[in-house]
């Protein structure tokens, strides 16, 4: 049976990529994508969503839940994604009216499935707070939350000790480390293990025979010459995509149990995550962390669900 997922994200053309990958994968069943600000702002959050979803036209469409209000972005990653989010790439798409906040849609669907759900945390944890604030219970109610964010030695990637999805939401993210769900946090020291290069590009299918194709077409060439500019790689870092391939094959990741934190006001450290490995804390550990990865075959994965996709 495949596993039941809902993806939290702010795209972002990794969101995007992750997104592909999820629809792409017959082991799972993607019940909604719900979007945060983050990369972008709420609003564009929401409708590129939508655009991500009608571009790869899967046959099961999942829900959408729109971005609540009020995010903050806490740093401009435009230069790494585009103004738009999607490598100013021009798409069409239908304006929904009436939609259903994203953490009411995630409490929505862990209730339908108690257990049995995994929330796949790509962007801010801001509506992964606002669901377990809305619903005290519904973090016994998860089956799991896999989270795509912090780090453990490795230098932040939006100021020297934060990584950018804690960083837009210190806060929030401190909540959800302290809430009592079963979690994993996939951080910067794993995920920047896995660099997808450019030759990605000609194993896409054509965009006449592939949705999924189309898209990455159209938005991946954006991301290859900006983190060739702004970050000096010959290649891209697909952070949102090594953490679904830690919710599709977690055995390709080592992980410990570790005791977790946010600093939230810090001048020079707000966003950091902060993990207390003393031998004799007595600190009680509140996730798993990812340590390592095989790299290869995650990369192996990610390739093989790009370029086999819808």
């Amino acid at each position: 049976m495949a596993r039941k997922v809902i993806l939290d994200v702010d795209p972002g053309i990794d969101d995007a990529m992750a997104i592909s990958l999820a629809l792409a994968d017959p082991e799972l069943e993607v019940l909604a994508v719900t979007a945060t600000g983050g990369n972008v702002p709420p609003s564009q959050a929401t409708r590129n969503v939508q655009t991500i979803i009608e571009q790869l036209d899967p046959a099961r469409l999942p829900r959408v839940g729109a971005a609540l209000p009020g995010g903050r972005m806490t740093a401009d990653r435009r230069h790494l994604h585009g103004a738009n989010g999607l490598g100013d790439a021009e798409f069409k798409v239908a304006e929904l009216h009436h939609r259903h906040a994203s953490d009411k849609v995630i409490c929505d669907e862990v209730h339908a499935a108690p257990g049995a759900v995994t929330i796949v945390a790509l962007g801010p944890l801001t509506n992964i707070a606002a669901a377990f604030q809305r619903d005290p219970d519904l973090a016994m109610m998860v089956g799991h939350l896999v989270i795509s964010g912090g780090a453990i030695t490795a230098p932040g990637n939006v100021t020297p000790s934060a990584e950018f999805n804690i960083h837009c939401n210190p806060t929030a993210a401190r909540a959800v480390f302290n809430t009592p769900v079963t979690k994993t946090l996939v951080p910067l020291d794993v995920t920047n293990k896995v660099l997808l290069t450019f030759d990605v590009l000609d194993q896409l299918p054509e965009e006449s025979s592939s949705w999924t194709g189309a898209l990455l077409r159209k938005i991946l060439p954006f991301a290859f010459r900006a983190h060739r500019q702004h970050l000096g790689l010959e290649g891209i870092y697909a952070q949102d995509a090594v953490a679904m391939a830690a919710v599709a094959h977690p055995e390709l990741f080592v992980t410990t149990a570790m005791s977790g934190d946010v600093e939230v006001s810090g001048e020079l450290t707000t966003g950091a995550t902060v993990f207390d490995r003393r031998t004799a804390s007595g600190a009680r550990p509140n996730m798993e962390v990812g340590e390592d990865v095989d790299a290869a075959a995650v990369l192996d994965y990610i390739i093989r669900g790009l370029t086999a996709g819808v």
